[in-house]
């Protein structure tokens, strides 16, 4: 289902489910980030659903909490992020260990160098924010540059994400499509 108008970045709360047939495949990019070959190919045949948590601490940072799971209810990765810049380490099961940040962006100009299209371009008319995120892997030598927004996805408004991940020459662009899923659905 389409993203409702009251869903924003600043409120994600809610479930998202990745749309297969409008997204991307991930396994160029897995392939990129030196995961192996049945682990791709299992992600690949998985439906993986966000369980979204956002909310303001009392320091006035956003944090957004994810869990992921994959069809069949299997627990995939979580995402604890705090929208503040900084970078932090973190280590899972799938990506090893990396460090990177997130945080918000009020112009294109400041998604990466302002130049990558892939970042910038075809967001939704009138957005004024973007939630970045920036991860670089310390044992397999990738970089994912990550930009969260709505943009228009076949004359429906779509939560998405464009993702770039870099090794050396290489890149492989992304973009993650999400349906929304009503709470009383």
């Amino acid at each position: 289902m389409a993203a409702p108008p009251e869903k924003t970045l600043r409120d994600l709360t809610g479930v998202w489910v990745m749309n297969k047939t409008l997204s991307d495949s991930a396994d160029p990019a897995l392939a990129l980030q030196g995961v192996g070959w049945l682990t791709r190919k299992a992600i690949g045949l998985a439906t993986v659903t966000l369980h979204t948590k956002e909310y303001v601490d009392e320091q006035g940072v956003t944090h957004i909490d994810v869990q992921q799971t994959a069809t069949g209810g299997v627990k995939g990765n979580t995402e604890n992020r705090t929208l503040d810049s900084t970078v932090r380490e973190h280590t899972d099961w799938l990506f090893g260990h990396v460090k990177g940040y997130t945080g918000w962006v009020a112009s294109k100009a400041e998604i990466g160098d302002g130049t990558d299209a892939f970042l910038t371009d075809g967001w939704e008319e009138g957005q004024t924010e973007w939630i970045v995120t920036n991860v670089e892997s310390l044992d397999r030598g990738w970089t994912v540059r990550q930009v969260w927004g709505f943009r228009d996805v076949n004359g429906e408004r779509r939560y998405t994400r464009n993702t770039v991940v870099a090794k050396g020459g290489e890149r492989v662009e992304l973009r993650l499509v999400y349906d929304y899923v009503p709470e009383h659905a």
